[in-house]
């Protein structure tokens, strides 16, 4: 996977000293018409609206590392270790993607009733459902 600054720049037409730079400074807690203004020496003369793009490009990357990691860790807790699947997990260059190839390993929700079947109690309520009228609740559990 290239490295995210240099994506970043060729997707933007920048060079990938000025994303190092908005990064670097948004780190340092600069905002965007602070750097548009001030900083115009580190950024090279970046506008407001390229400084904004690479921040969210930023952010966008970072939050798609960080469900990587989740599924990854989420995979790894099943004891799912399937080398394609992993390959195309670290290859997914967007969310969607990333949330398509998880999507059949993705637990399921546990509910009050997945529970009761889990612990054999599908029965019973079938049973009471069926002779509602007829039957003693405690007798027949």
């Amino acid at each position: 996977m290239p490295n995210i600054h240099e994506s970043i720049s060729r997707d933007l037409g920048l060079k990938s000293t000025q994303v190092a730079a908005v990064e670097s400074l948004v780190d340092d807690g600069a905002t965007i018409p602070f750097m548009a203004r001030y900083r115009k020496e580190k950024t090279g003369g970046l506008d407001e609206v390229s400084i904004s793009e690479i921040i969210d490009r930023l952010e966008a990357h970072s939050k798609l590392e960080l469900r990587r990691q989740s599924i990854l860790s989420s995979l790894e807790e099943q004891g799912i270790d399937d080398q394609k699947l992993l390959q195309s997990i670290h290859a997914a260059g967007n969310m969607a993607t990333l949330e398509d190839l998880y999507l059949p390993y993705r637990p399921k929700r546990r509910t009050r009733a997945s529970i009761a079947r889990e612990k054999g109690l599908e029965p019973l309520a079938v049973s009471l459902w069926k002779k509602f009228n007829d039957l003693d609740p405690l007798k027949e559990a």
